[in-house]
């Protein structure tokens, strides 16, 4: 009997490979294993890409700074946009290093001895740590799988004319991350993500190495090679990513040829199948009216006619009801037949839970109003998928659901008054949703496709958003350490006027130009520090010179101080930038007012006006004023409202809520009964207590006070929003929803 046969590749897996080499020609033994170990590792590949953008965002979130953070979502994106390349790259170089197991080197150099430890001092910091982290991942399933690689090894030496070791085997550990480091070589990441990337592919792909040599070693045995061998069993352990169940292709409802790691995930499946047969057998749910005669449609046969109604369904879902639809084209079918046709029962239940959970979907009061009709529109294709692969009830990484998941994270805070026409995130859902509805047939890798796509749509807003969002919390942190030290100011300033009666000039002196400086002070050093203390007693000075005094020694100290004063004044005003015209109409009159004060001491025996800082006529009596109102400062543009007052107990239901709201919290206001504001909780400034909520794309929209917002919660005008998984909540509610009808 002939045992060799030209090359046949994974179908789907590497198109790319079937214009191989004629000359590679390989033992049909061989070409099974090949294939099964592509199929299981490609399913790990997609894995570990499932897994390695949430990896990414957790570590970038903890990260210590701006562009360690961008480091990281730059990788993110640029795995995105590369894992298409690194999948096919590494099936590449996998179904080439089998290829070349029958294939003679003529003319080969000599291969160089392995590289001793003591020269990779050589080697650069980042290959040596990649070289490493590759040596110990190789070592653990080495250490754990030694004999079955071995069996495996030995028993591929007897169809193959080149002589195989461990370390040769492409199937062996050495091969496999050879074949994976190759793949990734375009990757522009630093060693950090490499590594990363790595544990991941230890996790998703090695970690089920022992595993896919035991199924090798089965398949070469059965085939009547070296059957002595006794290798272990397989493990039926679930794997990282499970296969899509490839019977729904063919029309069959039967699971009986679905790989054995889908049982666990399709556990989940049964449990609701059983709990809706329960309902039904106990009138809970309405019994299906089935004729004696009818004959189940494949399921084949069923996504042909869920893609006739994909195409043909109306933009508006509003009164449209798919399981009518349905149903109308089964009786066209069984007129047409001859026969009655119906959906088979698995089919009916998946087919019935995803409506439950479109019912959810569509009455979530969590998602814009306007973005229900467009999301509504993904039933008929997530329907298909659910027939298609049970696990999509139970995998949380499954694509399909994590992209119904992000578009409606994504749309959280899309407000109905966004202008749909000019709105990117409105058309990116559109784009989805249309491709969905015109190109997904049977083919469920669309939705890993879309997924990614709209992955990196989202990452690019988010990091806009972010930015702004920064900018938002460093300015309002801003405006709250300058407002604290305006209150500071005004504190200072009515200490030392309230209530006195001063020179009109020195209040407005004070007033308009000194409590600059005393703000800039108390910004830059605080109140605490020297430069705020000189700041104070220049201004006492001041307020002291321009007082009265009878007695020689108050005209001695005036003269003495006089100096120091106005330069301390006028360096004050010049590191202010304080407008030098107004500066100098401040010192005019201040010194014409020193200059009465001054001949209002003079005494019998005193010193000559001669001797005065300024010699000259006395001046005319200075406008006086009582200052009896306290001194606000605000800032140019600022008006303070008196905030809205409210006597609220310390336990107030309303004063929890608020305090339990926390940084990220998406909310929504009911401004009146027409328009309704989204908007994130961005920052709470301590020192102020405000709250800043800021819309999706980071832009501030709306401060509160702490009461404020409680007074919000305790009319309803507030309402949380609530940001976990769509598609887990809503099956949370299905469930519950059976168990309730269950148990009554």
């Amino acid at each position: 009997m002939r045992t060799d046969a030209k090359v046949v590749h994974l179908n789907k897996a590497a198109p790319e490979h079937r214009q191989a080499s004629p000359a590679a020609r390989l033992p049909v033994a061989i070409i099974s294993v090949r294939d099964k170990a592509a199929q299981q590792l490609r399913q790990g590949l997609q894995a570990l890409f499932d897994s390695a953008d949430d990896s990414l965002f957790e570590i970038a979130d903890r990260a210590a700074s701006n562009a360690e953070q961008n480091a990281f979502f730059e990788a993110m994106r640029d795995l995105r946009m590369k894992r298409r390349t690194i999948e096919r790259a590494f099936l590449q170089n996998l179904f080439e290093s089998f290829v070349a197991l029958n294939q003679y080197q003529i003319g080969k150099p000599p291969q160089l001895e392995d590289v001793s430890r003591d020269s990779l001092s050589l080697v650069q910091n980042d290959e040596l740590e990649e070289t490493v982290a590759i040596d110990a991942m190789v070592a653990k399933v080495i250490g754990r799988a030694a004999t079955p690689l071995s069996h495996l090894t030995t028993r591929m030496n007897t169809l193959v004319s080149s002589k195989l070791d461990d370390k040769s085997n492409p199937l062996g550990p050495l091969a496999i991350c050879d074949c994976f480091v190759k793949a990734c070589s375009d990757l522009g990441v630093n060693i950090r993500v490499k590594l990363i990337i790595y544990k991941l592919f230890e996790k998703h792909l090695l970690s089920e190495l022992d595993n896919l040599y035991a199924e090798a070693n089965l398949t070469l045995s059965a085939a009547g090679i070296l059957p002595e061998l006794q290798s272990a069993a397989p493990r039926r352990t679930q794997p990282s990513r499970p296969a899509a169940t490839t019977s729904a292709a063919t029309g069959s409802t039967s699971q009986a040829n679905a790989p054995l790691h889908d049982d666990l995930q399709e556990a989940a499946f049964s449990a609701l199948q059983n709990l809706l047969a329960e309902l039904r057998d106990s009138s809970a749910l309405p019994a299906r009216n089935t004729p004696r005669d009818a004959v189940p449609i494949s399921t084949g046969d069923l996504l042909r006619l869920l893609s006739h109604l994909q195409v043909r369904a109306p933009a508006s879902l509003d009164d449209y009801d798919m399981q009518q639809q349905l149903g109308q084209l089964l009786e066209r079918v069984s007129a047409k037949t001859g026969k009655s046709r119906i959906v088979g029962q698995v089919d009916e239940d998946v087919i019935n839970l995803v409506s439950m959970l479109f019912d959810f979907i569509l009455d979530d009061r969590n998602l814009p109003d306007s973005l229900k009709a467009l999301i509504g529109r993904l039933q008929i294709p997530l329907l298909k998928v659910a027939v298609l692969d049970k696990t999509f009830f139970s995998r949380g990484s499954h694509p399909a659901r994590r992209l119904l998941n992000e578009i409606a994270s994504a749309a959280m805070g899309w407000g109905d008054q966004d202008e749909t026409q000019r709105d990117s995130l409105y058309h990116k859902i559109e784009q989805v949703v249309a491709r969905l509805q015109s190109d997904f047939s049977d083919d469920p890798l669309i939705f890993a496709e879309l997924l990614a796509d709209f992955l990196a749509f989202v990452g690019d807003e988010r990091r806009r958003s972010e930015l702004l969002e920064q900018r938002t919390r460093d300015a309002e942190e801003g405006r709250a350490k300058a407002e604290l030290a305006r209150q500071e100011v005004e504190f200072a300033l009515n200490e030392r006027l309230l209530g006195k009666t001063l020179p009109e000039v020195v209040v407005r002196l004070l007033q308009e130009a000194w409590s600059k400086v005393l703000l800039l002070t108390c910004l830059k050093h605080g109140t605490q520090s020297e430069q705020w203390q000189a700041a104070l007693d220049t201004m006492d000075e001041l307020i002291w010179s321009v007082t009265p005094h009878e007695d020689a020694t108050s005209r001695a100290r005036m003269l003495e101080l006089m100096p120091g004063l106005l330069k301390a004044l006028r360096d004050g005003l010049t590191s202010a930038a304080f407008d030098p015209f107004s500066t100098g109409h401040f010192f005019t009159e201040l010194e014409a007012l020193h200059l009465r004060t001054m001949q209002q001491a003079e005494q019998p025996g005193s010193p000559p006006q001669a001797e005065l800082p300024a010699a000259a006529a006395a001046p005319a009596t200075p406008a006086m004023v009582e200052v009896v109102e306290q001194i606000v400062l605000l800032a140019p543009g600022e008006s303070r409202e008196p905030e809205q007052q409210a006597n609220l107990d310390a336990d107030d239901e309303a004063l929890a809520r608020v305090d339990n709201l926390r940084v990220g919290s998406w909310v929504e206001f009911q401004e009146d009964e027409e328009h309704k504001l989204r908007c994130k909780l961005a920052a709470i400034i301590k020192p102020t207590g405000k709250f800043i909520f800021v819309n999706r794309t980071g832009m501030k929209v709306l401060e509160k006070t702490r009461t404020g917002l409680a007074l919000e919660f305790r009319r309803g005008a507030i309402r949380l929003l609530n940001d976990t998984l769509l598609f887990d909540r809503a099956l949370e509610s299905v469930i519950g929803n059976l168990r309730r009808l269950k148990d009554s």
